[in-house]
C-alpha cells in the first residue's frame, strides 16, 4: 500500500506538475515581495506627500478607544485599520494588472507558436503534425475528388 502510494507521487512530481507547482510558488512570493515595496515605498509615499504627509498604513476608524490604567492597555482599543486595506487594494490591482499582461503576452506567443505558417515562433511538434495531417487529408479529398468527376 505505502510503495503504491510512492509510486504514484514519484510519477506525480517527475510528470512535472509538482515542480511547475513549486516555481509558480518561489516565484509568487519574490512577486509578492517587489509589489510590496513597490506599494509601500514607491506608490504611498507621493500619496501621503499630496495629502499633507498622513501615513496611510497608519489610518484608521477608531471604535473604540483603549483604556489606560499606569500606562497599560487594561481594554484594548476596537479600530477599523482602512489604511491597511487600501495598501492591499493597491496590492491587488497592481499584482492582477501584471498577471492580466502576462497572461496576454502569454497568449500571443502561444497562438504564433499554434501558427505552423508563422516562422517567426517555433512551433510544437504535435501542431506540426496536425498541420502536415490536414494537408496531407486535403490532398487526399483533391485527388478523389478528381477522380469522382472522371
Amino acid at each position: 500500500m505505502k510503495l503504491r502510494l510512492f509510486k504514484e507521487f514519484k510519477e506525480f512530481a517527475v510528470k512535472g506538475n509538482m515542480i511547475d507547482i513549486a516555481i509558480g510558488v518561489i516565484i509568487g512570493a519574490a512577486f509578492n515581495k517587489v509589489i510590496d515595496v513597490l506599494v509601500k515605498e514607491v506608490l504611498l509615499p507621493p500619496l501621503s506627500l499630496m495629502t499633507d504627509g498622513i501615513n496611510w498604513s497608519d489610518k484608521k476608524l477608531i471604535l473604540r478607544e483603549a483604556i489606560l490604567v499606569d500606562g497599560q492597555a487594561t481594554v484594548q482599543e476596537v479600530s477599523i485599520a482602512y489604511g491597511k486595506l487600501l495598501e492591499v487594494l493597491l496590492d491587488f490591482a497592481i499584482i492582477g494588472f501584471t498577471v492580466f499582461l502576462v497572461v496576454k503576452f502569454m497568449n500571443s506567443i502561444r497562438q504564433k507558436a499554434q501558427d505552423p505558417k508563422n516562422t517567426t515562433v517555433a512551433t510544437p511538434k504535435d501542431i506540426e503534425l496536425l498541420n502536415r495531417m490536414t494537408e496531407l487529408l486535403e490532398k487526399q479529398l483533391e485527388i478523389a475528388e478528381k477522380n469522382a468527376v472522371k
